[in-house]
């Protein structure tokens, strides 16, 4: 029986299949390039919100941890960790953005993900960058954003309903806030609604008083100043 046949199919799907992680390889490849390029480019003014910080992952540039220092709205003094993985064809897919931090929030799920549909519909390569979509996480938490979100948008429907009672949703927000601080939330604790995470890159770590002034004195910062005033 002749088998030359099945000889070059074999050989054509071994070539298929060598084109086809050529590809994927190039495509890492413009990803982790484009990737750098951007992170480098959040050093130009207005790039990075105030208030945001990021950093890539040590083992992996297409993986960048932050955090988000809330000042102001509902969720005003929150401390929100989130992550954000960028596609192996960036910038042609948009990156996915996952919060580590459990916030109650519209746009939010109850594992983390993060929607960016809202502001990002579609997604267009050329024109969308990484610092839009943390310009958007900032965004999604003032009130005049979560006044006009969709209710086909909102990951967490419990959290959308806040419109039928701004005092309620506000209370649960400043509850977001709260625990946020917490240490269990701050010092890498393991939380049950986040069993897939892994330890992120920015890390908080306790401070007695001569830590702090230390650390203040390398900054150049004068000596704190605690009020014992009553």
């Amino acid at each position: 029986m002749d088998k030359r046949p099945v000889t070059r199919l074999t050989s054509t799907t071994l070539s298929h299949s060598q084109q086809d992680a050529k590809g994927q390889e190039h495509d890492s490849i413009l990803a982790r390039t484009a990737v750098s390029l951007e992170y480098a480019s959040l050093r130009n003014s207005g790039h990075c919100p105030l208030g945001i910080y990021t950093v890539p992952t040590s083992s992996n540039i297409l993986v960048w941890d932050a955090v988000f220092f809330v000042h102001q709205g509902y969720y005003a003094d929150s401390i929100l960790k989130f992550r954000i993985t960028f596609p192996n064809n960036y910038p042609e897919s948009a990156p996915a953005v996952d919060f580590v931090t459990d916030v109650f929030h519209p746009l939010i799920s109850q594992t983390g993900s993060f929607n960016l549909s809202p502001r990002f519909r579609p997604w267009r390569p050329r024109e969308h960058h990484v610092f839009d979509i943390l310009h958007w996480v900032k965004v999604a938490f003032k009130k005049h954003a979560l006044d006009q979100f969709q209710e086909s948008d909102c990951f967490n429907k419990e959290a959308y309903r806040y419109h039928e009672s701004t005092q309620s949703f506000a209370a649960l927000a400043r509850q977001s806030a709260s625990l946020s601080q917490s240490e269990s939330a701050l010092f890498e604790t393991s939380h049950p609604s986040r069993p897939a995470s892994v330890a992120s890159e920015i890390t908080f770590r306790k401070m007695n008083s001569g830590d702090l002034a230390q650390l203040r004195s390398k900054l150049g910062l004068a000596p704190w100043q605690d009020d014992t005033s009553t």
